[in-house]
């Protein structure tokens, strides 16, 4: 079986580091050796799973580029880097004909994947890389296209909680918005409750305490106008390594499908998981 070469970009973030050493340890795939990182970023490298990985900024990656595409078999670029950056990384993938399995939420979501229309990539675009919230988001999606206004006339509530360092309000709480607003909810993304402190995280929502710097925890609740009816859906995640296996499935995906041919495509994570 030929191994599955994969760039990890975003290092040395936390998450990178956890899908990195995943990778690095998965059978069939192999670690580039090289990360895309941010201009604040001072490391010349870092150390994941005893390989060294060496860190490149955005004013030098398009010179060292020919350097890693001739030295590397053709490779998955995968990006868990700054919701800033999407759009431009996403241009420097399509420009140098990498294709990528997009973790990283935020920037502007229609240019991203149209960026990717146009070009002659494939990619995996997905706020979630967690395969069974994604599989709760394709419940949801069902729910929505055949029980249109099923929840009319509630009221909807939604808390998401993250990590400090997580600058935007959550992919996976936009998507869940988007199917109470077809199941008959009038209701924002800009109303969604967005934690983001520690202390709050602590005595309110009761995160423990190992695991305020990585978490992510979702509630959604439904009030009837009398509020004689509530219902309550709730996804909380400690830690990081529910991402691992599905970005390892959404590479494997993505080679699959450029071996077949696909350019100019963009999938999901209900993609990947449908096979």
């Amino acid at each position: 079986m030929t191994s599955i070469h994969v760039m990890i970009n975003g290092l040395p973030g936390n998450v990178c580091r956890i899908i990195a050493a995943g990778v690095a340890a998965g059978e069939g795939f192999t670690l580039v050796p090289w990360s895309l990182t941010g201009p604040e970023i001072t490391d010349e490298t870092c150390t994941v799973a005893g390989k060294t990985v060496r860190l490149i900024r955005p004013e030098g990656r398009d010179a060292v580029m020919a350097e890693i595409v001739t030295s590397q078999a053709p490779f998955i670029s995968v990006d868990f880097t700054h919701p800033t950056a999407v759009n431009a990384n996403a241009d420097f993938y399509c420009r140098h004909n990498l294709p990528f399995v997009m973790g990283t939420t935020g920037g502007d979501r229609e240019r991203l994947a149209e960026t990717v229309r146009q070009s002659s990539i494939a990619a995996v675009i997905a706020p979630n890389m967690a395969k069974q919230i994604v599989g709760l988001q394709a419940m949801m999606a069902y729910g929505a296209e055949t029980f249109p206004d099923l929840f009319k006339g509630y009221r909807l509530a939604v808390t998401e909680s993250h990590q400090q360092g997580k600058a935007d309000t959550s992919g996976t709480a936009k998507a869940m918005v988007s199917y109470f607003n077809a199941m008959g909810i009038p209701f924002g993304a800009d109303q969604i409750r967005m934690v983001r402190d520690p202390q709050t995280q602590r005595t309110e929502l009761g995160i423990p305490e190992a695991h305020l710097g990585g978490h992510g925890w979702h509630t959604y609740t439904l009030t009837s106008a009398d509020q004689t009816v509530t219902f309550e859906f709730t996804h909380n995640v400690n830690g990081r390594d529910i991402y691992t296996p599905g970005v390892l499935d959404a590479v494997a995906f993505l080679v699959k499908k450029i071996t077949k041919g696909a350019t100019g495509s963009v999938f999901s994570m209900i993609d990947v998981l449908k096979g």
